[in-house]
């Protein structure tokens, strides 16, 4: 069998965690066994003049608490964004059957609702024909990384 997990380099692990779990239906996940926390947990596997010891700098995992989704680490990593990202996360908020009017309604309050969480408008894009409809807007994240709320 195996497991897996995702994990997204971060520069501020810990606001991406903040920012995403809420987004995504997550938690943040609990420390190892044998471990309060998961800056205890880190006190043991990294040399100590890597850490700065704030506990809220290393809660960087969140968990679907149903345990449906993957585990999502934001792990730590010097360098910023450099790129375009090869993959990102598409949020699907709107009934894709409504009206058009609606669709764009319920999307753009989530836009409005992302943005004042921190996270920065890219493009809208729309496609309104006979045979198809979709309306999503293209976002970043606190760090940049794109996604699409649709």
């Amino acid at each position: 069998m195996v497991t897996w997990q995702l994990t997204v380099d971060a520069n501020d692990p810990a606001t991406l965690a903040r920012f995403w779990a809420p987004l995504l239906g997550y938690v943040p996940a609990p420390p190892p066994d044998g471990f309060d926390s998961w800056l205890a947990w880190y006190q043991f596997v990294v040399p100590e003049e890597e850490l700065d010891g704030d506990p809220d700098d290393y809660v960087d995992r969140i968990v679907d608490p149903t345990g449906a989704g993957p585990k999502i680490w934001f792990q730590p990593v010097p360098e910023t964004k450099a790129g375009k990202n090869r993959f990102h996360f598409d949020l699907y908020v709107a009934d894709r059957s409504a009206p058009m009017e609606e669709i764009i309604a319920t999307v753009d309050a989530k836009v409005a609702e992302l943005v004042a969480l921190g996270a920065t408008v890219g493009h809208p894009n729309r496609i309104d024909t006979e045979s198809l409809q979709r309306y999503a807007v293209v976002m970043r994240d606190p760090e940049g990384n794109e996604f699409c709320v649709a």
